[in-house]
């Protein structure tokens, strides 16, 4: 990887988009830092960083804006959520489509209709989170001590509201600018630098445990080289493919021969990236996001009683919570899989090109042979990344048995989009290195 960078560095073409890119996740990071008007939040809305709820989700693909109620506190979550909900809708509304076959100007068109969801998300998810910083107490008063109210009040509101829907709309400007003029993959580059900007904390959150002596100064080694594996591994997986082999027949058009060649369609094993874990995860913040805005006294109330039984099972160090985000990764890694890849129309693609699968018929027994290959890699990818998210929950729980708990705040979620933003950089930079590296038939 950092040979690639080097190698990039010395052209000066590729130079360039390096620098404009770096300036950009600079201006990111100062607009993290630059606080909004009205709102007074010095040590965080976050009491406990190892909570499992959405502030604390939300924390951490923001680069810890979300926290302190910076400019950008909102960061590109609502272009990612907008992503999706567009790429759900695309299958299900057939418009959409439509549009997405056509081409270029369908994929210009889609962008655009994606960008206008953002905003509309950016607005709503910003009137949310103003809502709960009032209910919290960290507007900022006047200049008697008092809350503002009347006009004041809603004038108050309309200025946090707008700033945190501008920052948003920034961000999703900024990671265009990206892949404009630099390096590309613009979206994905400002979520790895909002993660990333969070190692020292977790590195200094693990030695501190060094202080406490005993057991510890084994088990945070242990710790570091566990992460480092976690690495190693996500980049074996990443790279890891199925490729179904396909034969193409020989056609004459005209005076020439087309085809006739073997190739394949690859597969990657973990085709659905971090999605499965970011859905799981999102839908098992929602109780304990829920429990915060509810107030339960289960000592005086047996329905109190009940739900806080209930919400218990939705924190990271209970033994149910491991098992349903295991069951969700794989229910959405199928979800995913089964919206991503059309057996029917792959199968339809080939045959129309004078191609088949060695061995299998065209037509349907094709798709189904397509099918069970998507069915099975599916199922491996999803147990394979499913051992990155629930590692840091397992090392806590087991550590805990000890009474020695070690809580990894920085988790598979983040690790994977690390690994897979960096991987997928490099690849870039490669291939932008060796279309600067084409050679001619005269060489």
């Amino acid at each position: 990887m950092f040979q690639t960078i080097l190698n990039a560095w010395k052209i000066a073409d590729l130079r360039k988009k390096l620098l404009y890119t770096a300036f950009i996740i600079l201006i990111f990071r100062i607009g993290a830092a630059l606080p909004v008007p009205f709102v007074n939040i010095a040590e965080g809305i976050i009491t406990d960083a190892n909570a499992n709820n959405f502030m604390t989700y939300l924390s951490m693909m923001t680069g810890d804006a979300f926290n302190y109620g910076t400019l950008f506190a909102m960061s590109i979550t609502p272009y990612i959520n907008a992503s999706i909900i567009i790429q759900l809708l695309t299958v299900a509304i057939p418009a959409l489509e439509r549009l997405a076959k056509e081409g270029e100007e369908g994929r210009k068109k889609i962008s655009e209709i994606t960008r206008y969801t953002s905003v509309g998300l950016a607005l709503m998810q910003s009137t949310a989170y103003y809502f709960y910083i009032r209910s919290q107490g960290y507007l900022a008063l006047n200049a008697e001590g008092v809350k503002y109210t009347g006009f004041a009040a809603v004038f108050q509101a309309i200025v946090i509201i707008l700033c945190y829907t501008a920052g948003a709309s920034l961000i999703m400007w900024l990671g265009e600018q990206i892949n404009d003029k630099g390096i590309g993959n613009g979206i994905s580059i400002i979520l790895f630098a909002g993660i990333v900007s969070r190692m020292p904390t977790t590195l200094y959150s693990l030695y501190q445990y060094m202080d406490r002596g005993g057991a510890y100064f084994a088990l945070i080694p242990i710790a570091f080289v566990c992460m480092i594996l976690m690495i190693a591994y996500i980049v074996w997986m990443d790279n890891a493919e199925r490729r179904i082999p396909v034969q193409y027949a020989k056609r004459v058009v005209g005076r020439k021969m087309y085809g006739g060649q073997s190739t394949h369609i690859p597969i990657k094993v973990n085709m659905c990236g971090v999605l499965p874990v970011i859905f799981a995860s999102s839908i098992l913040s929602l109780p304990p996001t829920i429990q915060m805005f509810v107030t339960l006294n289960p000592e005086e109330s047996k329905m109190d009683a009940f739900w806080q039984g209930f919400f218990d099972i939705f924190q990271s160090t209970h033994w149910a919570y491991a098992l349903m985000y295991f069951v969700l990764i794989i229910f959405f890694a199928y979800f995913y899989a089964a919206i991503q890849y059309n057996p029917i129309e792959m199968a339809n693609n080939i045959r129309r090109n004078s191609g088949a699968v060695p061995g299998i018929r065209p037509g349907k027994p094709t798709s189904d042979y397509i099918a069970k290959i998507l069915s099975r890699i599916t199922l491996l990818g999803a147990l394979l990344i499913s051992v990155i998210a629930l590692f840091p929950i397992l090392f806590s729980q087991i550590t805990a048995l000890f009474d020695k708990q070690v809580n990894l705040t920085l988790g598979g979620t983040s690790i994977i989009i690390m690994v897979g933003v960096a991987l997928e950089t490099v690849k870039q930079l490669e291939s932008q290195m060796m279309m600067r590296h084409y050679k001619g038939f005269l060489d």
